[in-house]
């Protein structure tokens, strides 16, 4: 650890300097984080755009990776590096960004050292585990120079960006309010004991920050989503589209007030997250409205849509369908107005910014991805307090509050501990 710690530093430093930009013929070597599930796509999206290489495929888990590096060499006919540990991909200078598909509670931490590193990072929805988190991330790309995209593929999508500017212009009159919509079919996860580790497994390293405990099957893999020490439920799984999508389109940050209500009505399983959620999200100073709706199981659609968003204006309503859709209903009888339909490419979009070195390229940058994070976070504390909460979205603290504030963080287990100060 010592020798890493030297490492680390003598990177760190060199990353305050700003990078020399990337001639387009440059190749770009990225290393994928995590490889059980949203990594797959990672892996293709990268490995698809000209002069970029996806050189290292990540996981704690050795048989998925593996798998992971079988297919790869069956699809692209070269073979592909793997690894267990993250930290030795960032202290391989050959890298030059790595993309994040772990569990939420390793995007922050695994974000940070990427940074410190010398690597850029484009780091899967949410960006962060809790509140705390995100900001540290925000802190560590701007000290460490480094192009951090938030994976939320909207962003990149020309329908979805119109359907913004459309927005700004005034097309469906004053937008006092979102609605996000997240109904998603998420059968019961049953019950599930502790039993000894599987060998292939680095258990150790999948915990990270998380507090030690007997390994589990209701966790590892894909059910740590349900958890709160590893996931954050579906508002901030699939509902972190949903949430950016919201502030994007209202133009606003933080609320000041939130308030959630919810539950587990069908299942008796180990799922700890709620079937059921509705978190709202007012903006008094702007006189602006949020409302979000996470259903489990079988349920109807609005407007057309199960996972997406409505925008309420004085003149119509604007609704997004999914990542690249979008429709204009005008006045009160929902005569239909302008639509687009085009998805984008937002992988390309991260190595655009990566080889310009300039953050302002990116549609996503960590600034938003910590904002529609934190939302979703904000509504998760008031499900689990039960109450009305006021927040200070300067500060970014509970007001009156520190029952709900120690909710903003959490316990560090050493050596995998978020620093107060990157």
């Amino acid at each position: 650890m010592e020798r890493r710690t030297f490492l680390m530093a003598a990177a760190a430093t060199a990353a305050r300097k700003l990078p020399a930009l990337k001639s387009p013929n440059d190749t770009i070597r990225v290393a994928v984080l995590g490889v059980h599930g949203r990594g797959r796509d990672h892996i293709a999206g990268f490995q698809k755009l000209p002069n970029v290489q996806v050189a290292v495929l990540c996981d704690p888990d050795r048989q998925v990776a593996a798998a992971r590096a079988a297919e790869f060499e069956k699809r692209y006919g070269r073979s592909v590096r793997t690894e267990t540990d993250l930290r030795r991909v960032f202290d391989d200078r050959s890298i030059d960004a790595v993309s994040i598909a772990t569990p939420n509670h390793w995007h922050a931490l695994a974000t940070i050292w990427a940074c410190q590193a010398g690597k850029d990072v484009y780091v899967e929805k949410p960006g962060s585990h809790n509140v705390f988190e995100g900001r540290k991330m925000v802190e560590a790309a701007a000290k460490y120079n480094r192009i951090v995209q938030h994976g939320v593929q909207l962003r990149s999508s020309p329908a979805i960006q119109e359907a913004v500017a459309k927005m700004r212009q005034g097309v469906i009159g004053k937008v006092y309010m979102a609605r996000a919509i997240i109904y998603r079919w998420r059968p019961s996860i049953g019950h599930r004991g502790f039993e000894p580790t599987p060998d292939y497994l680095d258990y150790n390293l999948w915990l990270g920050p998380a507090a030690e405990r007997p390994f589990s099957r209701r966790w590892v893999h894909y059910n740590w989503h349900w958890h709160w020490d590893f996931g954050n439920g579906e508002i901030g799984n699939q509902g972190v589209h949903e949430t950016d999508m919201c502030l994007w389109g209202l133009g606003v940050g933080l609320p000041r007030y939130i308030t959630a209500a919810g539950g587990k009505f069908l299942f008796d399983d180990d799922k700890e997250t709620p079937e059921i959620l509705t978190a709202t999200f007012h903006y008094p100073e702007q006189n602006k409205f949020i409302e979000v709706a996470v259903r489990h199981w079988c349920t109807n659609d609005e407007m057309g849509v199960t996972v997406g968003n409505i925008f309420y204006g004085s003149e119509g309503i604007l609704v997004i369908k999914g990542y690249s859709r979008y429709e204009i209903y005008f006045g009160q009888k929902r005569e239909p107005g302008p639509s687009r339909s085009e998805d984008g490419d937002h992988y390309a979009n991260f190595i655009e910014a990566v080889r310009s070195r300039n953050p302002a390229k990116l549609n996503a940058p960590v600034e938003t991805g910590h904002l529609s994070s934190a939302l979703a976070h904000l509504g998760n504390i008031a499900y689990r307090l039960g109450r009305r909460l006021e927040f200070d979205p300067q500060r970014e603290k509970f007001v009156g509050d520190e029952e709900a504030n120690r909710m903003l963080t959490r316990d560090y287990r050493k050596p995998f501990v978020v620093p107060e100060r990157v």
